[in-house]
């Protein structure tokens, strides 16, 4: 039972990785309540996504299972990537609803999205995941709010940045957004991790009871 719900926390993580880098392309604004408009791009919406299953399988599974999930990712991101570029050197026919020129606008800068996303990635899920077992040390098991918000803050910030910094290196983005677009994707990823601590404590809740853990007990 724990191999398998593993397994489907893992999908879950790897499928928001992997999209969140195929549709970054695409940029919406979001009005919070007339107090804020994010100006952000939609690859940003599933990533807490991974972040929150991090969180999750570190407090169950323990720091160990969390890292190889992480570099799961990875190999998944690369993976995804080879398969877009393979189907971008193939021509398409004359009725083909997308043709080559449309498929290469969409789809060919996922090579460099994907190269900015796995070094944000890296650096920020690993720190993520330090952070985490830091401060779950630092107050013997208690306080997972506190655990999951600082450590999360922390990490999206630097993925936020590390990943718009490289973008707009390559020439992706104008250097003139990136400041904008900084200040909108890490208060977005604040403002969802705040929110998805209810969504934490019931995961880790259910786990717990399922597995019969107690206190901060990790399966091992």
């Amino acid at each position: 039972m724990a191999d398998r719900i593993y397994l489907i926390l893992a999908a879950l993580f790897i499928t928001s990785l992997v999209v969140s880098n195929l549709i970054f392309q695409k940029f919406v604004s979001i009005d919070f309540s007339g107090i804020y408009t994010f100006e952000i791009s939609v690859g940003v919406l599933p990533y807490p996504i991974t972040f929150l299953i991090t969180d999750i399988v570190s407090e169950v599974y323990g720091q160990k299972k969390a890292n190889q999930m992480v570099t799961t990712g990875i190999f998944a991101s690369f993976f995804s990537l080879g398969i877009v570029w393979t189907a971008d050197h193939f021509n398409a026919i004359p009725t083909s609803p997308l043709d080559n020129e449309i498929f290469t606008l969409v789809f060919g800068a996922t090579a460099v999205a994907v190269f900015a996303s796995m070094m944000a990635y890296l650096l920020a899920q690993y720190i993520d995941i330090q952070i985490f077992h830091w401060w779950k040390k630092m107050t013997k098991g208690k306080h997972l709010w506190l655990r999951n918000n600082f450590s999360t803050f922390t990490s999206q910030f630097v993925d936020t940045f590390t990943v718009l910094l490289l973008l707009c290196s390559f020439g992706k983005l104008p250097w003139e957004i990136f400041t904008s677009l900084l200040i909108s994707g890490f208060l977005f990823k604040v403002l969802v991790a705040l929110l998805d601590t209810p969504l934490l404590y019931a995961g880790v809740y259910y786990l717990r009871h399922l597995f019969g853990l107690k206190g901060s007990e990790e399966l091992h």
